[in-house]
């Protein structure tokens, strides 16, 4: 999957912030339940929770946090966000990705676990994209774009990350926004968050991707995994993830501020070197 690199350093989050995360994340799954049904629950991605805290903070409507108890949570009750508009968006965009993504798995290698997973998401993501069409256009218009370089062996990292970094801006620009400065420093965002997330991928995936022939597009560019220059990747992303920075900068955010830096400046660069890490120990 594509999915799940947007974390926060965990050890660095004070108690307090650490909570208000949980409280989006659970918020966002909860909405997920409500819209979706229960099943879909389980393809909840951090990403998403991550583009619910960025959003909100974006908007002026104070947050009500509610003490619940959740599936994963039986015994303790904690605090939830009451659901709001950006969360119940965040959520649809959750289960319009995870569709799209099961088709694509299926698609690709025929994988059972993708045709059952796009069976039970179509009609929550046929609902979704009634609400927001633009959204699932989007998507679906960047992932065949991105399927068509990705079967032709486009041989360029760059033009391949296209798709995936258009279908992202596509996602982090929500309508309600009225700002053009702030729509344009979101789709900044969105745009770079894509790039990275499809380079890091790319990373991830090197030795299986060489084992199974899957398409990837460092291979491709490098035509041999021991050719691969590992200090331009690394710089290719750092690069990446400061443009994501400069956006957020752009932004100046007040509300959630603190847990919000913690995610794009420290938990994206943890990450990286995380995965840069394995790539260059041999430790996949």
């Amino acid at each position: 999957t594509m999915f799940g690199y947007v974390l926060p350093d965990k050890p660095e989050l004070k108690i307090r912030e650490y909570e208000v995360y949980r409280a989006y994340y659970c918020a966002v799954c909860k909405a997920i339940g409500r819209q979706s049904g229960q099943l879909p629950r389980m393809t909840l991605s951090y990403d998403l929770a991550f583009l619910a805290l960025l959003l909100d903070a974006l908007s002026n409507t104070p947050n009500r946090m509610k003490l619940e108890r959740c599936v994963a949570h039986v015994a303790n009750k904690h605090a939830i966000l009451e659901e709001n508009p950006i969360i119940r968006y965040a959520a649809d965009m959750n289960v319009l990705l995870a569709y799209y993504n099961a088709r694509d798995k299926w698609s690709d290698d025929r994988s059972l676990q993708g045709a059952g997973a796009a069976l039970f998401l179509a009609y929550a993501a046929k609902k979704a994209g009634q609400r927001w069409p633009r959204q699932q256009a989007c998507i679906e218009k960047e992932l065949r774009n991105l399927r068509k370089l990705e079967e032709e062996g486009c041989p360029q990292m760059d033009e391949a990350a296209e798709p995936f970094a258009k279908l992202m801006e596509g996602i982090f620009t929500y309508p309600d926004i009225a700002e053009a400065s702030v729509e344009k420093a979101l789709a900044w965002l969105g745009y770079h968050l894509g790039r990275w997330i499809y380079f890091l991928d790319a990373v991830d995936d090197i030795t299986e991707d060489r084992k199974s022939g899957n398409y990837n597009p460092i291979l491709k560019q490098y035509k041999d995994v021991d050719k691969v220059p590992l200090e331009t990747i690394e710089f290719t992303l750092f690069y990446t993830l400061s443009e994501v920075d400069k956006a957020l900068k752009v932004l100046n955010i007040q509300k959630n501020s603190d847990l919000i830096n913690n995610i794009v400046e420290s938990g994206l660069a943890q990450r990286t070197t995380a995965v840069l890490k394995g790539r260059k120990t041999g430790d996949e």
